[in-house]
């Protein structure tokens, strides 16, 4: 890093030093890692899934119509991925801490790259990443607000959720929250955040107005995310090391009830997503390789499927005929026709897809 300052140094001898290394280090920490910016030929019209990598940092891109597929270099351990409110613009979690699952000892992991921290920001005309956002340290997942002006971003370092303004790239606030915050999701009206805090187990109630903490709610071990009933009255979170999704009543803000969906260690809950009529919860289960089908109506266990190695996000299509699973130990993508409920392809998908985005373009 100092050797590329050379130049620089020798044209100015009458800075100390010890000042001029100073300011050089503190301008590479302050900034997140520059990213491939080159405009590349946008994905023809149709519906796209998205798919963020974890282990190679990049996005891969899948036109839904035939399953080709693309990848784009983004930066460090990209996980959360969202759209904006007009599906223009697509950001991405990025991270330099290392991979560390549970039970690591994170004293024997390489040292953390605070430069590689931040929010890419992609934008989909353009099909290159435009900006990248300073987003505290080792930003996972979060939400994008319904004007599209501010991101909710979980630091787990920071035990917090950060408040992101997108136009001025600044962090306006910080409110602590459980330990470990991963899932950030909004209520349909975007005045109260639920988070999830995997270390002490609970789902964080955060008013975005006041940005001040209304409830703690005790839900199960390792929760992941929120997913809201159309009501806005329920919801479901996944809680990983029980095997079981919390049903929760979310106008008394209290867990009513944990539905078991097999043997906690076997099967591990860990992406859901909501059929378009809100009939169906869809559930992935990591080591557990199976997408289970949950009755909304009588929040019973219907069936599963069996789609791929440690299936973490997945996505469904607009017309909820289609779902798609990341699946990483495998690298790829499965594609589960959901009216025969059978694996129809698995697309090839960098080296660890993570999360999925399925958009209209």
């Amino acid at each position: 890093m100092i050797a590329g300052y050379r130049g620089t140094i020798a044209m100015k001898m009458n800075w100390p030093v010890s000042a001029l290394l100073a300011a050089i280090l503190l301008t590479a920490c302050s900034k997140p890692a520059p990213v491939e910016t080159e405009t590349k030929a946008p994905p023809p019209p149709g519906p796209h899934i998205y798919v963020s990598d974890e282990v190679s940092g990049d996005m891969t891109v899948i036109d839904a119509g035939t399953l080709t597929a693309k990848d784009i270099h983004l930066g460090k351990r990209a996980r959360g991925i969202h759209a904006s409110p007009d599906g223009k613009t697509i950001y991405i979690a990025l991270s330099g801490s290392p991979i560390a699952g549970p039970n690591v000892d994170e004293s024997k992991l390489p040292p953390p790259d605070k430069s590689a921290d931040g929010i890419a920001v992609f934008d989909l005309d353009q099909n290159k990443v435009v900006k990248m956002l300073q987003a505290g340290s080792d930003p996972e997942n979060f939400a994008v607000s319904l004007d599209g002006k501010t991101l909710y971003v979980s630091n787990e370092d920071a035990d917090g959720i950060s408040f992101l303004d997108i136009a001025s790239g600044t962090l306006t606030k910080t409110i602590k929250t459980g330990e470990e915050p991963e899932g950030v999701t909004l209520t349909s009206d975007g005045k109260l955040i639920y988070n999830t805090n995997e270390a002490d187990g609970t789902v964080t109630v955060i008013n975005t107005e006041t940005a001040k903490l209304v409830k703690t709610i005790k839900v199960g071990r390792r929760p992941r995310n929120v997913v809201f009933l159309p009501d806005g009255k329920h919801a479901y979170v996944n809680a990983e090391n029980d095997g079981a999704i919390g049903y929760l009543d979310t106008v008394k803000n209290v867990l009513l009830k944990p539905i078991s969906i097999g043997t906690p260690g076997e099967v591990k809950p860990m992406g859901m997503a909501l059929s378009p009529d809100a009939s169906k919860l869809y559930v992935s289960t990591g080591k557990g390789k199976s997408v289970f089908t949950i009755d909304t109506a009588t929040n019973k266990v219907t069936g599963s499927l069996e789609v791929g190695q440690r299936p973490w996000g997945i996505g469904l299509s607009a017309d909820g005929k289609t779902l798609y699973s990341a699946n990483g130990p495998s690298n790829d993508v499965s594609v589960v026709d959901l009216a025969t409920n059978t694996v129809t392809k698995k697309v090839p998908s960098g080296k660890g897809p993570w999360g999925i985005l399925v958009l209209p373009r």
